[in-house]
């Protein structure tokens, strides 16, 4: 059973543990990733900028989704991650559909993903409904920028 729960400032070191744990091959194929090693104090900050949701596997907490409003109605995905014990479940396509839920005054939902991680450019376009919208520069990662419009 999937749930979700607003992290809290106190969940800092909880949410930081799982994102490690999410994007520490990331972290080593390219030598950086915005997600990856924020101290603590990073990440109390980035759960006050962008509001998260801890999600629960049968009350374990195995991934985060974070959005934030842009705009009136447009969001942009900080961050959606599972484990990788966890990953290829459903959880992440649930997830997803939260935060379409959850954000119901919804326009638009972007996000950034590496170009060669190919398993997550399927996720987001075949699950989850999101096209390409361009190709830019995160760092030194080439990523694609997808973006959800509300049909």
């Amino acid at each position: 059973m999937i749930e979700f729960r607003n992290a809290e400032v106190a969940d800092a070191e909880l949410v930081r543990d799982i994102y490690d744990a999410a994007f520490n091959d990331d972290y080593v194929k390219y030598g950086e990733c915005p997600a990856y090693g924020r101290t603590k104090e990073e990440m109390e900050q980035s759960i006050i900028d962008y509001p998260k949701f801890i999600i629960l596997n049968e009350s374990k907490p195995v991934g985060v989704i974070s959005c934030r409003e842009l705009e009136a109605g447009n969001y942009e995905v900080g961050c959606l991650c599972v484990i990788p014990e966890f990953q290829g479940r459903g959880i992440g396509t649930t997830a997803m559909r939260f935060a379409i839920t959850h954000y119901s005054d919804w326009k638009t939902f972007t996000l950034v993903t590496p170009v060669d991680k190919s398993q997550n450019v399927k996720f987001y376009t075949e699950r989850c409904g999101f096209d390409i919208q361009s190709e830019e520069m995160d760092g030194s990662v080439k990523v694609y920028r997808f973006i959800l419009r509300r049909i």
